[in-house]
């Protein structure tokens, strides 16, 4: 009894950006037909660490964020494919693409179009830059909108800076962004039978997501520097070397950072007129931080965190991705599962929420390539026959 039972999205997206949108619908409880290129299908299929699961057209990456969707071939150029996917209009939500801006549209299947086949349509266009605008046209890569949102101009520290975030960040924030937006035009539309065209670009969703360091500029005029491990809004308040490894502290209070200063022993440094004071600390950043660090040195990183969670001190080891999905706190909240498919184990992760009684990990694994196009076209009244003469004519 999921929040998007009943909810059906035909997702014609690729790789990441569209394919984690319609992940996160799966998650929420609708039913996701991936419409797939013939033969090849999307992209992610052939991307990943496996290199023997991408030769079978189950790379990893496509695994990460298709697990619970039908995959449903047609090729979208043919008449007969056009027709289709029409038919899949009439008895569906929403439909997702991310095409460069124009594609949809010389195909004869733009919003414009498919709302006259189904006037409560919630069309969801997921691009690089938008529909429209000097930038509209130019191809969508992760990397290149992480290089133009600014993030890499804030991330890593002065020597190693510009520094490229470590995952998608720029797909994934994308995708959540979409995925927001059609949650919400499904609401609209329950209440005035009417769809509605959303066009969401990845620069603008990810230059929106950096609030902070946009408004400090927007409003301070402060032109953002990266910083590396350190915040900018506090101090001491960053990434500290321990006796074994690193810690991450968070005294942003002053409060916080007088607990802190007892428990590393070292109450003098409240009263010290260095840092005495928020913003005196900010000022005087590398000073605390040296003396905050020296006493570090004394323990482990799990002895300190331990010892400043006690006292109310934010705190937290840095870890690494298998160290995190191996944490007893992500095994009890029931993380990530284990789902049997053909092909072999698939392992696969919810999203962020959790509805308590609820399941939020997909009940069936990602599909193989056109594995539901004959049922999918059975549901749509085509005869055995003609779905033979579709595959014959290569428009499934």
């Amino acid at each position: 009894m999921l929040p998007l039972r009943g909810v059906r999205v035909l997702d014609v997206t690729n790789v990441l950006a569209g394919p984690f949108c319609s992940y996160q619908l799966v998650l929420l409880g609708a039913e996701v037909i991936k419409i797939e290129q013939p033969g090849t299908g999307d992209l992610a299929r052939r991307l990943g660490a496996d290199v023997s699961a991408s030769a079978n057209l189950m790379g990893n990456s496509f695994v990460a964020v298709n697990a619970g969707k039908h995959s449903v071939t047609l090729n979208l150029k043919s008449e007969s494919g056009k027709e289709i996917f029409h038919r899949f209009v009439e008895i569906s939500d929403v439909v997702l693409e991310n095409f460069r801006p124009g594609v949809m549209k010389r195909l004869g299947l733009d919003y414009e179009h498919l709302s006259t086949k189904n006037p409560k349509i919630i069309y969801c266009a997921i691009s690089g830059f938008g529909q429209t605008g000097p930038l509209a046209m130019r191809p969508a890569y992760d990397q290149i909108i992480q290089g133009m949102a600014g993030v890499m101009s804030v991330t890593g520290d002065e020597a190693s800076a510009p520094l490229r975030v470590g995952y998608p960040v720029c797909d994934t924030v994308g995708g959540l962004t979409a995925a927001l937006a059609v949650c919400a035009a499904l609401v609209e539309s329950r209440s005035t039978g009417r769809g509605r065209m959303i066009d969401v670009s990845m620069l603008e969703a990810t230059v929106g997501s950096m609030g902070w360091v946009v408004s400090n500029f927007l409003n301070a005029g402060h032109v953002p520097l990266p910083m590396g491990n350190e915040n900018f809004t506090a101090a001491p308040s960053g990434t500290f070397q321990t006796r074994d490894g690193l810690l991450n502290i968070a005294a942003n209070e002053d409060y916080q950072f007088e607990k802190l200063c007892d428990l590393i022993g070292r109450p003098d440094l409240k009263t010290d007129p260095r840092f005495s004071d928020r913003h005196i600390r900010k000022q005087n950043r590398s000073l605390i931080n040296r003396e905050v660090t020296r006493a570090l040195m004394d323990k482990s990183a799990l002895e300190w965190e331990t010892a400043m969670i006690e006292l109310g001190i934010p705190a937290g080891r840095v870890l690494t991705v298998p160290e995190i999905l191996s944490h007893p706190h992500m095994a009890q909240r029931n993380f990530s599962a284990s789902i049997s498919a053909p092909l072999g184990t698939q392992h696969v992760t919810r999203g962020g929420f959790y509805f308590p009684g609820e399941s939020t990990i997909p009940a069936d694994p990602a599909p193989q390539i056109s594995e539901n196009t004959s049922l999918w076209l059975q549901k749509l009244g085509y005869t055995e026959e003609s779905i033979r003469q579709l595959r014959e004519q290569g428009v499934i």
